[in-house]
């Protein structure tokens, strides 16, 4: 190092500056006495010599002071050219001293604005006390989002639908999955992904992206060899805010899933119940879907909004769901008209996009309260007439939660349409085909409703949901045969009505904010669906029992205030 070299050789210079004084002046002292022609006493030559070394030490003395002030004088201005804080973490010391000539001489850097001198905290100078919850890449906020589970599930009916439960297909016991109980550990819940949020002259963003690992795989031997779980992409949205308005575009949940705050897109502020089931509540309005919504925020306590979504017109057989039974001469081509699970991905024709709109009301962090409408389209085409039908359905919904007393909530989802069935997680088809080739909306409701109750660090809740499907008959082209949905003679899949029980319990065993947190869940599930139509002899309704049991690790962080 420069400094440590410097010093070795100031020290090296008095040491051999002091030895030649001393050599010089034993060599005069010496020199002396042999060019003196008459002897000197032997005291004498000492008394001498002891002289000669006490004036030497005079002046060594005042050289080595000499030598040390120059030192001081060396080292400060060394220091004043070097750059500030070059390298520097937490000291205000240099960490990588370099020569004053080697690099030039920079401003000091000046300390980020404080957070009341912006709006936005991404921009503020850094706490040193504050936990780090979360990262920081320029004037952008960033914090993981997810958590790792690993869930066991048990039922007493084999249902084939893994981890979550598939409503509509409960198996009757007069089959053999009605006779056979399974159970399972699958990691597919755990979630990945990111939040970013930042203002940018007084517009608020925020990005947010989710994933999970309950996606399809073509692996047969899943279960065999290798549980090689698919990323599935959840959520993927942009929102911007400035003053009273506020745009989202992206994959999001849908704006008639229900909230527990506002109009808000973010997993926290909506409410799709607590329970460790992955498909929730039977009964529950949702979907996550593509589109743009646009928000108007009037007051704190009012939000209103408006929502262009995903549309696609749906006859059945997603996730356990039944399908409609079509006319027998528009049965070839029905899943070109309609999403019945059989046709390519996404290849449904539709006519327009979804229109949601909704107003919430916030008076209080006790009670949140909205209303909700839905409007879709549906189109078909006959080749045999080269005529087209279209048809208007459309629902709405009434949501509330309520905190009774502290920590203790009551809320009821309502939902009620005509052509709205895809949103009850696809248990009701939308619409029905006449003989002519025309739509003919069928009528379906949902509810949930129950109770959350929070003690320290334990989460209890109960709820009971509920699906309705309503029936919707015509003839086909013979006049005698009936087709549509819940007619005499149809199959036993089509449901009248999905009923659940659920009850359960999250509770928080170990969190830290810099360490995450660590939570043991449990729910037990009643299932119960009925058809339209009970053939002689055979079960009027099925029904199973679910148990499950999740431990979750959270990752940490949380966004700062804006």
């Amino acid at each position: 190092m420069t400094f440590k070299h410097n010093r070795h050789k100031h020290r090296f210079a008095r040491t051999a500056v002091a030895s030649f004084m001393v050599l010089l002046t034993t060599t005069q002292v010496f020199g002396a006495e042999e060019a003196a022609s008459a002897p000197v006493p032997q005291n004498e030559v000492v008394a001498r010599l002891q002289a000669a070394l006490a004036a030497q030490q005079k002046q060594l003395d005042a050289l080595q002071q000499t030598i040390a002030q120059q030192q001081k004088l060396i080292e400060q201005a060394s220091q004043s050219s070097l750059r500030p804080n070059l390298g520097s973490v937490a000291s205000v010391a240099p960490m990588i001293p370099v020569p004053a000539k080697a690099i030039p001489v920079f401003p000091a850097p000046q300390a980020a604005p404080a957070a009341s001198a912006s709006k936005n905290p991404c921009e503020a100078a850094p706490d040193s006390n504050a936990v780090p919850a979360y990262l920081r890449l320029g004037s952008t906020c960033i914090i993981p989002v997810g958590f790792m589970d690993l869930t066991s599930v048990w039922r007493d009916k084999n249902a084939g639908s893994s981890l979550g439960s598939n409503f509509g297909s409960v198996p009757y016991n007069n089959g053999v999955p009605g006779n056979l109980s399974e159970f399972r550990f699958t990691p597919q819940n755990s979630r990945l992904g990111f939040r970013a949020d930042g203002d940018w002259k007084g517009t608020h963003f925020i990005g947010y992206n989710e994933f999970d690992f309950l996606g399809t795989s073509a692996s047969n031997g899943i279960g065999v060899t290798n549980g090689a779980f698919v990323p599935r992409l959840r959520l993927f949205w942009i929102d911007v805010r400035k003053g009273q308005w506020e745009f989202l575009g992206g994959q999001s949940w849908s704006m008639l899933t229900p909230n527990r705050k506002g109009i808000s897109a973010l997993p926290g502020d909506l409410f799709y119940s607590q329970v460790v089931d992955v498909n929730y509540m039977a009964g529950l309005t949702w979907t996550r879907q593509p589109g743009v919504r646009v928000l108007y925020h009037p007051n704190k306590t009012v939000t209103m909004g408006v929502s262009l979504e995903n549309p696609n017109q749906y006859a059945g057989g997603q996730a356990g769901g039944p399908k409609i039974t079509p006319p027998s001469a528009l049965a070839g081509y029905l899943g070109s008209q309609l999403d019945d699970t059989s046709s390519s991905y996404l290849s449904t024709p539709n006519l327009a996009p979804d229109v949601i709109v909704k107003v919430a009301f916030d008076p209080s962090a006790k009670l949140h309260a909205e209303v909700a409408g839905i409007e879709r389209t549906f189109k078909t085409y006959t080749l045999a007439t080269n005529q087209h039908f279209s048809k208007v359905g459309g629902g709405v919904s009434l949501n509330a939660n309520l905190e009774v007393v502290k920590n203790f909530r009551v809320v009821t989802n309502n939902y009620w349409s005509d052509g709205g069935g895809r949103y009850l997680f696809g248990q009701v088809p939308d619409v029905i085909l006449r003989a002519d080739g025309s739509p003919s909306p069928i009528h379906a409701g949902g509810t949930v409703d129950g109770v959350e109750w929070t003690i320290n660090n334990t989460l209890l809740y109960a709820y009971y949901g509920a699906i309705y499907a309503g029936r919707n008959t015509a003839l086909d082209a013979n006049g005698k045969s009936l087709v549509g949905y819940g007619f005499t003679g149809s199959g036993n899949g089509q449901n009248r009505a999905i009923n659940e029980l659920s009850f359960g319990f999250n509770q928080t065993m170990w969190k830290n904010p810099r360490y995450g947190a660590v939570n043991f869940m449990g729910q037990y599930e009643w299932l119960q669906r009925s058809p339209w139509y009970v053939a002689p002899n055979a079960p009027k309704a099925a029904h199973d029992n679910t148990i499950y049991f999740n431990i979750r690790y959270t990752l940490p962080g949380s966004m700062p205030n804006f």
